[in-house]
């Protein structure tokens, strides 16, 4: 019975020393797949864009994508 209990406490405190690292890939893969879900919305042409059109809203360039700071 003690051999179980040992097995036991080691088992509980390798589940408590892990589970910080789990919750932190599972928010980080959350991340990054909003990430490459907002990058594809962002590459899709808008309807005006397909049609060959110009959308008359001037396009802003954030810090990220500005050529001169990458």
């Amino acid at each position: 019975m003690n051999l179980f209990l040992n097995y036991l406490v080691v088992t509980a405190l390798l589940a408590l020393v892990l589970l910080p690292a789990g919750l932190g890939l599972a928010r980080e893969r959350r991340i990054d797949r909003q990430l490459r879900d907002a990058a594809r919305r962002e590459a899709e042409p808008t309807e005006t864009e397909s049609r060959g059109g110009f959308s008359r809203e001037p396009r802003t360039v954030g810090p990220a994508q500005c050529p001169l700071l990458s």
